[in-house]
């Protein structure tokens, strides 16, 4: 690799910039072609059953390499040229500023006569957590992850409270790695102890009287901090007091590298619960009784099904599960007596997915997703139906757990065109009242949510919601982000975002898709867009565009498509299946590259959701809809700004970066394909506020100055 140093140190430092002059014109016929990094090929080829495939840009999958780092000092100089000279981003930033600027709350959580939540004045990098003495005590600050670093790129949060409420883990993330810290706070005196943690990984803190379990892989090879692959996950109990070098190995599994394992213990300490996966989904279950300090036996066989404890009462286990029941419903299992004909069925499945399950006060609260809006149900503990909690709209909830001495609980209710509004719920009388509304800059009541529902390639009906300003004239001529994601069993619910209010009041439409993949409608629509159903994702997307089109919402030079880490790889592979139907498209973190996907980080455990190229099968499929693998030579592709991160160690950034080389070598028009490459950030997870609204602010000012013709007004226009 050192014969390329030079010729990507002469083009760091110029001749790699056109006249941007003409970029934001509205005639695009005008715009200049752009003279990119000229990214150097390898001769690297791989025989996959027979089929060669070339892999020119193989090199850039090392991130320590000089010559990967000059490449992205590159690549960031053109994107940040480029989006300099868009006339209108300081005024983007700057409304995105003032529509970010409100405070905000997440509902309280009860920690003895304490009581504990999270507060964001408006502007700051991270939520501060606060405690107060009951619910009309004095808020203090308990933790502030702020105070951590100057730019907000360290984040911390309280893992777990420990059973008799004395201690909490905190749990550390820097630069938005996934790899983890623990340390621990006295909740009385706020005085953090001696204990630390290091190079935890896919874990929580699990309390067990004066310690705690965690899941690490252990400390990763020099160089492989952020790339290498994850193997070999483990089990540990911390007792405070003690260094990590004494943690006890409590499980772990040397005959399946590929597995992990995560473990928690029962709110009465009865049993330790271990979930182990081989993937993103199916898992098993083993369980420990601590009492009797007995063997590691299993609960739930694996790896077919998705199961999980809930709680211990009365020496069963109650355990939300999809085994026979696609649709999800809850059982009651003697760890005893396991086996499945010997299971109790507490709530049955229904014909609306159930989300998930909690305790509080005695009672068991069901949540449900109908049509992707949420229901709410309250159970006695046997499972007899007592009351539906009365939702402000339709939207999203969340919460409705906590202690079995309670008697109220909190939610949250959001949705769209509804900020974030916390609820306090009385237990007995089945009533809700207003406990915290939040207060944005800007009136969404000005603006409308919609279902529509839409045919796919195959005449699935696909539900999407369509945000936009009250009275909108579908002339065709809007400005339109279509969003989506279709995978993981992942089920994409109304949500309030502040950045979408820059589209929305520029007479924009915002456009979420609920295609296949997702867990809107359980596990027949999840497994209805994996493995070999893939196509079906990028099928019901693409109608998604085609709908909005022909309903006179927009045209295709008007529409923009956006998804992050998979739903990257689905703006990718409908980019290059459908290059003519976009004219802007955002692939954020994603899985781009999806022969070697499985060879990084925690990628082998996506090959239950996408197969793998080890397979012929799986190979001969994946390279079909491949982003990397199906850019086409002389093809003219939208618009494009793949966007990723220095720390993202879920999906590696050389995804990105060997889609963007190829785009730029093959494609043929005048629309710019940069890339943005962020520092000091990861997958998306605890990004600082700041780097959130930089990053909206140039993803929209990108969008308007590559649309047929600019819609964006100025920072207060509300066109019809």
């Amino acid at each position: 690799m050192k014969r390329h140093i030079k010729f990507i140190q002469r083009i760091c430092v110029g001749a790699a910039l056109t006249s941007m002059g003409a970029s934001c014109t509205q005639n695009p016929e005008k715009v200049q072609s752009f003279q990119y990094p000229q990214t150097p090929k390898v001769d690297t080829v791989d025989s996959y059953f027979g089929q060669e495939v070339a892999d020119p840009y193989r090199w850039l999958e090392d991130d320590n390499s000089e010559e990967t780092k000059l490449w992205v000092t590159a690549q960031n100089e053109l994107t940040q040229s480029y989006l300099s000279e868009i006339p209108f981003r300081d005024k983007i930033r700057q409304r995105l500023e003032k529509l970010y600027n409100y405070p905000r709350f997440s509902a309280p959580f009860r920690v003895g006569e304490y009581y504990f939540f999270s507060k964001n004045d408006g502007l700051q990098n991270q939520s501060v957590i606060y405690f107060q003495k009951g619910l009309d005590g004095e808020p203090e600050v308990f933790l502030d992850p702020n105070a951590l670093s100057k730019d907000g790129t360290v984040t911390s949060s309280i893992a777990s409270i420990s059973k008799d409420d004395k201690y909490a883990a905190i749990k550390v993330n820097r630069s938005g790695s996934d790899w983890s810290e623990f340390y621990v706070m006295e909740v009385a005196s706020r005085q953090q102890l001696s204990d630390t943690v290091e190079w935890a990984k896919f874990s929580g803190a699990s309390w067990y009287k004066d310690g705690f379990y965690y899941s690490s892989y252990g400390k990763p090879e020099a160089g492989e901090k952020l790339k290498g692959k994850n193997e070999y996950h483990k089990i540990y109990y911390h007792k405070l007091g003690t260094s990590q070098e004494e943690d006890q190995l409590v499980f772990e599994d040397k005959e399946h590298p590929l597995r992990n394992f995560y473990a928690s213990v029962t709110d009465d300490e009865r049993y330790l619960v271990i979930g182990a996966s081989e993937g993103t989904s199916g898992n098993e279950v083993l369980v420990k009784d601590l009492q009797q300090d007995g063997e590691i036996t299993t609960l739930v066989p694996g790896f077919d099904f998705d199961s999980y404890v809930v709680e211990h009462l009365n020496g069963k286990l109650l355990v939300y599960t999809n085994v026979d029941a696609p649709n999800y419903r809850l059982v009651q299992i003697d760890p005893a007596q396991p086996a499945k004909e010997n299971w109790k069925e507490v709530i049955a499945e229904k014909e609306e997915l159930l989300e998930g399950v909690t305790l509080a006060g005695g009672k068991i609260f069901a949540k449900y997703l109908k049509d992707v809006t949420t229901r709410v149900y309250q159970y006695d503990l046997e499972g007899n139906p007592e009351n539906e909690i009365q939702l402000p709209d339709l939207g999203s909830a969340g919460g409705f757990s906590g202690e079995k001495e309670d008697t109220f609980v909190f939610y949250t209710f959001t949705s769209f065109t509804y900020p974030p509004t916390i609820f306090k719920y009385d237990i007995a009388s089945g009533k809700s009242e207003l406990f915290k509304k939040t207060e944005v800059s800007f009136n969404p009541d000005e603006y409308q949510t919609k279902q529509v529902f839409y045919q796919s390639k195959d005449g699935t009906k696909v539900p999407m919601f369509l945000v936009h300003k009250k009275g909108l004239k579908q002339d065709g001529q809007r400005p339109t982000m279509l969003y989506g994601y279709g995978g993981f069993n992942i089920s994409i619910t109304p949500g309030f975002s502040p950045s979408i209010y820059a589209l929305l009041e520029n007479g924009g439409v915002y456009a979420v898709a609920n295609i296949r993949g997702g867990g809107e409608y359980g596990e027949k629509w999840h497994k209805g867009g994996m493995l070999l159903n893939k196509q079906n994702v990028f099928d019901d997307f693409i109608a998604a565009g085609e709908y909005l089109i022909s309903e006179k919402y927009t045209t295709s030079g008007k529409l923009a498509i956006s998804g992050g880490s998979n739903g990257g790889l689905l703006v990718g592979a409908c980019m290059t299946q459908r290059p003519d139907l976009f004219q802007v498209a955002f692939p954020a973190v994603g899985v781009l590259d999806m022969l070697r996907y499985h060879k990084f980080t925690i990628g082998w455990a996506w090959a239950v959701e996408y197969g793998s190229s080890e397979d012929e099968e799986h190979f001969k499929n994946l390279a079909r809809y491949s982003p990397l693998h199906n850019v086409k030579e002389g093809v003219s592709y939208p618009a494009t700004l793949v966007t990723t991160a220095d720390h993202d160690d879920r999906v590696v950034p050389a995804h990105s970066f060997k889609f963007i080389s190829e785009l730029q070598a093959k494609h043929k028009g005048n629309n710019p394909v940069m890339i943005r490459i962020d520092t000091k950030a990861g997958h998306g997870s605890g990004k600082p506020l700041s780097k959130v609204i930089d990053e909206q602010a140039d993803k929209w000012s990108f969008m308007f100055a590559n649309m047929e013709e600019i819609p964006y007004q100025s920072t207060k226009s509300n066109p019809q």
